[in-house]
């Protein structure tokens, strides 16, 4: 049997999914921001570090003034300082085997 009962950090408790979506809903500005950090990181291949913080600030407010759409969010790492500069990481290189090349050289 699972218990689904819980409690948030600041003692919401949490006994349903409607209680979590109201919980989300009490702190828009909150989820927000968070859903921010976490699509600019996955976006950047990186942590969101505090110099990234006004960046983010940015994104919310811009989505929330057309509703906070998605695609809000997105354009706006999309079109991010911080997302037009970061580096691609480089492909891993696999290691040949020794012997592996022979026969494939048939100049």
């Amino acid at each position: 049997m699972v218990d689904p009962e819980s409690e948030l950090y600041d003692g919401t408790p949490l006994a349903s999914p409607e209680d979590l979506r109201n919980a989300l809903l009490s702190r828009p500005e909150v989820f927000y921001r968070v859903f921010t950090e976490n699509l600019m990181a996955y976006a950047l291949g990186r942590r969101v570090e505090y110099y990234d913080m006004p960046t983010v600030r940015a994104i919310v407010k811009e989505a929330g003034e057309d509703g906070y759409k998605l695609s809000d969010f997105i354009l706006g790492v999309v079109k991010s300082a911080a997302f037009k500069s970061a580096k691609a990481p480089r492909p891993a290189v696999a290691a040949v085997p020794e012997g592996a090349q022979q026969g494939l050289d048939k100049d």
